[in-house]
């Protein structure tokens, strides 16, 4: 295990434009503010500065145990499970289509914050690029991200692996969410969701699934079910989604995105479909049946995978973590970027 603990944490890669400072994170350093069942399960401890290259949010589950929120914690929500991997299917379709969304960004801030997959137990850092923290920009008229950001734990998009929808290979991360609801979730918290579509972004000839979800505690939860609920309850939000994807990285002097499908949002059906696909190539990724190349796939709680380490082990990784904080400021200057039509 000594190889193990002398792994060097590495800086992730990522892009930046201009953002305020103010809107650097929503933390949440522990159990959050906001009391969910399925938060009461998960914990998060800060190591480092935030808004600075050496920040870290490391995840515990209700026991206190150090895990990684990429593999340890369950794709589905109150499912039976068998190494990571539901065993029971639920009994109604409602609560088939439940899932844990970790929060990595909250909506209106713009810190791009990341699971850092390179990393032992994959905490939650912000990327740099070029030796700067990556912010996303301010394009007239959105303020940071328009969603709470997140992803779907136990999901990969394998690199290695053509889509057949879209015909071009998987990110190398697991599977984004946009979570719509009306309530601003904290980085690292872990909510319930539902999912209601998805969009096929093509980023630079990578498949970057885009998952529309809304939190089950919501209080207008019950009116979605599907893709089509959200352009009548919330009309002009996908349109919305699909132009803030579109021109996100122009400020940066990069070209507009573009989609597969026209940038048409499909269904649910079909969103879960390539939720099933992720999670397999997830599967396939932790018991080294496929190339990971930098992933790193260090686990607690995946009995059968051989990337799996003691409790011991994963707060030996933890505490080889600086835990200094950086008085520097890494602030960015509000910036706001007014693109032609």
């Amino acid at each position: 295990m000594s190889a193990l603990l002398q792994l060097v944490l590495r800086t992730g890669r990522g892009w930046r434009a201009g953002a305020p400072a103010a809107a650097c994170l929503q933390l949440a350093t522990s159990a959050g503010t906001r009391p969910r069942r399925a938060m009461a399960q998960y914990h998060t401890e800060e190591r480092g500065q935030p808004c600075s290259h050496n920040y870290r949010l490391f995840f515990k589950n209700e026991t206190g145990h150090y895990i990684s929120p990429f593999h340890d914690i369950p794709l589905k929500v109150n499912s039976k499970e068998e190494n990571g991997v539901p065993t029971k299917k639920a009994q109604t379709d409602e609560n088939e289509n439940l899932f844990n969304m970790i929060v990595e960004i909250p909506r209106w801030t713009n810190a791009k914050m990341e699971i850092a997959t390179e990393e032992p137990l994959n905490p939650i850092k912000q990327y740099v690029k070029d030796g700067k923290l990556r912010y996303v920009a301010n394009i007239f008229p959105y303020k940071g991200y328009i969603w709470n950001y997140g992803t779907l734990p136990q999901t990969w998009e394998d690199p290695h692996q053509k889509d057949k929808s879209t015909n071009c290979c998987g990110d190398n991360d697991p599977i984004d969410v946009c979570e719509i609801g009306s309530k601003i979730a904290s980085c690292g918290e872990v909510i319930q969701v539902k999912i209601l579509g998805i969009l096929a972004l093509i980023d630079e000839g990578e498949t970057d699934w885009k998952l529309i979800a809304i939190n089950v505690n919501d209080p207008e939860a019950s009116k979605f079910h599907d893709i089509d609920d959200v352009k009548k309850f919330k009309p002009g939000y996908l349109e919305a989604t699909l132009n803030w994807f579109r021109l996100y990285k122009v400020p940066d002097g990069k070209p507009e995105n573009r989609f597969a499908f026209n940038g048409e949002f499909k269904n649910k059906a079909f969103a879960l479909e390539v939720v099933k696909s992720t999670h397999q190539c997830w599967k396939a990724l932790l018991m080294k049946k496929c190339n990971g190349g930098t992933i790193n796939c260090t686990n607690v709680q995946i009995s059968d995978s051989p990337f799996r380490c003691t409790q011991e082990e994963a707060r030996s990784l933890v505490e080889s973590v600086s835990s200094s904080l950086n008085k520097e400021s890494n602030n960015e200057e509000q910036v706001w970027h007014f693109l032609d039509k």
